[in-house]
């Protein structure tokens, strides 16, 4: 074969080899479809140091957790027994109220992935109502089995463990 030949062909066969491999780095982070989708809060719970686990936010808490397509999430969760700032007013709320109002409720938003050799959802916060969190990018071993998504937050700074317990709430809508 001729020089030129050889170039044209070992041009061609490099080109098969490396460009796959860079159009894999290029991808976005993994975010299986099952994860897109309106999820409902099961369970708020937190796991001591002793080993015993209880509800975090009261026996009924309330919560959703929307995820697009694209990876996309609004989180909300909040205790069901909150109570009603007695003059009505958010801004003239005692102590008491604000406190009550604060701790018993968690939201956040961003965008959320999958990493899958670590069995972790990796979530970016853009926006937080604890603000300590905006900004940051947080593991949460995770568990999903059929419709019903779980995972450990970061343990807080006692060694408390919170434990958020999902339910599809259309599994049907979302099977295909």
């Amino acid at each position: 074969m001729k020089r030129s030949t050889w170039s044209m062909l070992l041009g061609t066969l490099l080109g098969n080899l490396i460009l796959p491999a860079s159009a894999a780095l290029a991808m976005p982070p993994v975010m299986p479809p099952t994860l897109a989708g309106t999820w409902t809060l099961a369970a708020a719970d937190v796991l001591h140091s002793d080993g015993s686990r209880t509800s975090d936010f009261g026996a009924t808490p309330k919560g959703l957790l929307l995820i697009d397509k694209q990876g996309h999430y609004s989180l909300q969760i909040f205790s069901a027994d909150r109570p009603r700032f007695s003059g009505g007013d958010k801004a003239k709320g005692s102590d008491a109220e604000y406190k009550a109002a604060v701790m018993g409720s968690s939201t956040h938003f961003g965008t959320v992935s999958v990493d899958l050799a670590r069995n972790e959802l990796v979530f970016r916060i853009e926006g937080a109502s604890f603000p300590n969190w905006e900004g940051q990018q947080q593991h949460r071993q995770y568990e999903l089995k059929g419709d019903v998504l779980s995972y450990r937050v970061p343990p807080r700074p006692n060694g408390d463990v919170p434990i958020s317990v999902w339910r599809r709430v259309d599994a049907a809508a979302n099977a295909h």
